[in-house]
């Protein structure tokens, strides 16, 4: 028995949902306290909901009982700092598993591409149970930042690029999708991940939100782009080399 997947995502792998437009104050994601857990790059998380209310980034599998990546626990601490994201995760009414903030410093589209991963949201997930997603709702208003997504790693032909300002909202199988951020900005970024299981409840509040699920929005110069991807896989191929593997072949738990 196969695990429930989004029929909506069944074609592309990504819905862009309409921006979140109420006010947040910043102080709710600047106040948390952040763990230093790289993924996709130079970044700290802040987690609301771990494993088991504890203040970490691990993926559910590691503890005792181990455990798939759904029923995470709210961290009272975290949770008191920043209500108005904890409301946001919860407003689908979906099965929430991780949960958190995270920070990302400034970076280079050659930094992204190189930086590309597929995350590991399934594992020990019961057949017969939803899929694990991710939705990425951005906090901070940049506005020279993009998702990079792609079907394939090694084919720039399949890759979109959605623009962040604050309170895009991407809901992604992060999964089946190499996926990593070019922040072109100035300050560091920050962006609400939440895992949500697939159903009949994230199903209804995605289409409320009007999904669109072919986005691209920014086109490159041909010379820059193919510069950047001989420059992404030049350090990617010096990566597997040092460590006798692709680690590309290993999927992310962040």
């Amino acid at each position: 028995m196969a695990h429930y997947k989004l029929p909506m995502l069944e074609e592309t792998g990504y819905a862009v949902l309409d921006s979140y437009g109420d006010p947040i104050d910043p102080q709710e994601w600047l106040s948390l306290e952040y763990v230093d857990w790289k993924s996709g790059g130079d970044t700290r998380f802040a987690p609301l909901a771990s494993a088991y209310g504890e203040i970490e980034c691990n993926g559910f599998w590691h503890f005792d009982p181990p455990k798939p990546d759904k029923d995470g626990v709210w961290i009272d601490s975290q949770v008191e700092k920043a209500p108005t994201l904890v409301k946001r995760a919860l407003e689908s009414g979906a099965n929430v598993g991780r949960c958190r903030v995270i920070e990302l410093q400034p970076n280079t589209y050659a930094d992204a591409l190189y930086n590309s991963h597929e995350d590991d949201n399934n594992r020990l997930n019961p057949d017969g149970e939803g899929w694990v997603v991710r939705c990425f709702m951005n906090l901070t208003d940049d506005q020279d930042t993009y998702m990079i997504l792609r079907e394939d790693i090694n084919d720039p032909e399949s890759e979109v690029r959605i623009k962040l300002p604050a309170g895009a909202q991407l809901m992604v199988d992060s999964e089946r999708l190499w996926h990593s951020v070019w922040h072109g900005g100035d300050e560091p970024r920050y962006c609400l991940i939440t895992s949500f299981e697939s159903g009949p409840e994230l199903e209804k509040w995605m289409w409320e939100n009007n999904p669109r699920f072919h986005v691209n929005d920014i086109d490159l110069d041909p010379e820059f782009a193919k510069n950047s991807e001989i420059e992404a896989h030049e350090r990617r191929d010096a990566r597997t080399a040092y460590y006798g593997y692709d680690p590309t072949t290993v999927k992310s738990e962040a």
